[in-house]
């Protein structure tokens, strides 16, 4: 059994989430220990159970100590397979970070989740993030993603709900290149009035001419539902800039902040974004492939470690820019 320090790196629940999803396709049982150990408040919380869940149920894992709060947790797999699961996050916790420890297992064995929680929650990719920046360079290596996004979730009360479904298929090696350069805007709500979802829009599409000369398409989504909130996500090709509404801030000022954080990526050197780095480097390491990012985060440094202990070898190269490749 494989015994590994949940307080190793950046600490956190992507650790947590990657060591699962690396051990039900590989097979080896797990350990964790010291658990997001250097956090305010330690240990797993509901995000983090509902991840260990969904890859579990992926491949029939006996688990221990998969509970809020615990500090160590055990994971025995048993065999990965296609299923449907559903799981209920049961606060507002992040359903894109779930669907980031389910993903490499279903995009080896195939399966359908869904997930209740939110969609656009603090310290996390938006939904619209993960669909069209991260998974949208999994459908450029051949992978057959479908989203759904059923209800959107804001915090405090999430409810937000969201169906993904993988179907088997082979994936060429990673190459953000290959992704469609345009320039896209999701502007989203629940429970607000229609102009709150036009201005965070068109403040962030005159942004983004204004500064990179980009005409860009804009995608407003307008809910009702269980949970208020607003979101705004701005990408182009590998990179992504997200902002999240809030009491007493202005729409314009939503708008032009997912803006400013997509032109901040742009002109940053690299192929993908700071983020999508991190996110990419274990479906890098299960299917080959480069990309370049403008710095090497904490987080990805972590995953790199992670990896290694697995077994997988992913090189690394700092000039100008980070290179990863495997």
């Amino acid at each position: 059994m494989l015994t590994i320090d949940g307080s190793y790196g950046e600490g956190g629940g992507q650790l947590v989430r990657n060591a699962v999803a690396l051990s039900a396709i590989t097979g080896e049982p797990i350990t964790i220990n010291r658990i997001r150990a250097s956090r305010k408040r330690p240990g797993l919380g509901p995000q983090h159970v509902a991840a260990v869940k969904a890859v579990a149920h992926a491949c029939d894992a006996d688990t221990s100590g998969n509970t809020v709060g615990s500090t160590d947790l055990s994971f025995l797999p048993g065999r990965s397979k296609t299923c449907d699961t559903v799981i209920d996050v049961g606060t507002a916790g992040s359903i894109p970070l779930v669907i980031q420890a389910w993903l490499p297992v279903a995009l080896h064995f195939g399966g359908k989740l869904r997930i209740t929680g939110g969609t656009e929650v603090q310290k996390s990719p938006t939904i619209d993030y993960l669909d069209h920046v991260l998974v949208a360079v999994m459908r450029s290596a051949g992978a057959d993603i479908s989203i759904k996004i059923l209800k959107r979730g804001y915090f405090p009360e999430g409810g937000g709900e969201v169906e993904i479904e993988v179907k088997k298929k082979g994936i060429s090696p990673i190459d953000p290149g290959l992704m469609d350069m345009t320039c896209d805007i999701a502007s989203c709500s629940s429970n607000l009035p229609e102009h709150v979802t036009d201005r965070q829009a068109s403040s962030a599409a005159q942004y983004l001419r204004k500064e990179l000369g980009f005409s860009c398409a804009i995608h407003p989504d307008r809910r009702t539902g269980p949970s208020t909130g607003s979101s705004c996500t701005a990408w182009n090709g590998a990179k992504g800039g997200i902002a999240l509404g809030k009491r007493g801030v202005p729409a314009e000022e939503v708008g032009e902040t997912a803006a400013r954080a997509l032109v901040g990526e742009i002109r940053s050197p690299g192929l993908v974004d700071i983020f999508l780095a991190d996110q990419l480097l274990v479906p890098l390491a299960l299917f080959g492939g480069s990309y370049t990012a403008g710095a090497l985060s904490s987080h990805a440094e972590t995953t790199l470690w992670l990896l290694a202990r697995f077994g997988y070898e992913v090189h690394l190269r700092k000039n100008s820019v980070v290179e990863f490749s495997a």
